[in-house]
């Protein structure tokens, strides 16, 4: 367990502790021997993909059925935490560009009642870690074959709804927690993928889901803009590690930093690596969605620095597991992706 031992017996209070992250930074939680209360709404996915998939269930003990926005609850929950790591997000880029006022309700009002929370117990909770976005860095260059590279030294360049909400979060957690005693910690997620991520209708977001999905139905896979873009592709389970070290690692206190691999890897190299898996998948040249940036790699520097990690899943071994999980559990894809099939 190494350093995340010493969340053993902590309570750490994880929202969006239903989605991909939060319910994997949940487990990690429960394996180690600290006491998660996972809170989140229900409404993001299908019913069955909260317990058949993503392996968390309101009738947990440790799982709290709730909207971050709600201040009594949340001042409930950190009252009682060690730990926060504010996980929840409207984080689909689509849907924050065709409904502002929700991303503006979840991303800011939420986050701010979160922070709101976290300065009252400040005396008692030891750090908050705050999940963003390397889409705050803005468009990048989209060159895979060249050392392009976000630092957190850069300037924040948002082009999307959801990029401009991250930013507003990373600066009011300053803000809020700018006591001498106060802690804590931003992380900047570079593109997290992996299984059990599930697609969502009208989203061009977790392009990994999108096409190991479509290829296990036989759907041609869509590159927008021609999947010239890249991305920085980080495994779920190293996002989890990482996040939960964010907490503990002396050196995260006040820091921001980002969380990715140092590799970025191109749309169409991933449509040819889920193809190895699925070679009779067709490729159609779609146009480039609003928001959706060129892309860059991480610099990964001051991570592997104050966190003493590095990722350990690359990108083709993610795509493997993903594209096998797929196979073991069809019943994941969601019905109105099946619907495609043969209209």
């Amino acid at each position: 367990m190494g350093r995340l031992a010493e969340l053993s017996g902590a309570t750490v209070t994880v929202t969006g502790g239903f989605g991909l992250v939060g319910s994997r930074i949940v487990h990690r939680l429960r394996a180690v021997g600290a006491k998660p209360l996972a809170v989140g709404r229900l409404d993001a996915y299908g019913s069955k993909v909260y317990s058949t998939v993503f392996g968390i269930s309101p009738a947990d003990a440790d799982v709290i059925a709730g909207d971050i926005t709600d201040s009594t609850l949340m001042d409930d929950l950190i009252s009682r935490s060690d730990y926060v790591v504010h996980a929840a997000a409207l984080a689909d880029v689509a849907e924050c560009t065709r409904n502002p006022m929700a991303a503006v309700h979840a991303n800011i009002a939420g986050t701010q009642t979160v922070l709101g929370a976290a300065a009252r117990h400040s005396g008692t909770l030891k750090r908050l870690v705050f999940v963003s976005s390397a889409s705050v860095y803005g468009l990048g260059s989209g060159a895979s074959g060249q050392a392009a590279r976000f630092s957190e030294d850069d300037a924040l360049r948002p082009v999307s709804v959801y990029a401009n909400t991250k930013v507003w979060g990373e600066h009011q957690t300053a803000l809020a927690l700018s006591g001498r005693d106060d802690s804590y910690a931003i992380v900047r997620y570079f593109s997290v993928y992996g299984e059990p991520q599930v697609v969502k209708e009208n989203s061009h977001s977790w392009v990994v889901a999108w096409y190991g999905m479509r290829a296990a139905l036989g759907l041609p896979l869509q590159l927008n803009g021609g999947g010239r873009q890249v991305r920085d592709f980080v495994h779920v389970d190293d996002i989890a590690d990482a996040t939960l070290l964010a907490a503990v690692a002396p050196r995260a206190h006040q820091a921001t930093f980002n969380v990715g691999t140092g590799r970025a890897t191109s749309i169409r190299e991933v449509a040819d690596l889920v193809r190895r898996h699925r070679p009779a998948s067709p490729l159609v040249r779609t146009p480039m969605p609003q928001g959706d940036p060129l892309g860059a790699c991480a610099a990964t520097t001051r991570m592997k620095d104050v966190l003493g990690w590095e990722p350990a899943v690359g990108i083709e071994d993610g795509i493997q597991r993903y594209m096998e999980w797929v196979e073991r559990t069809p019943e994941a894809i969601p019905d109105w992706l099946r619907n495609q099939q043969g209209a």
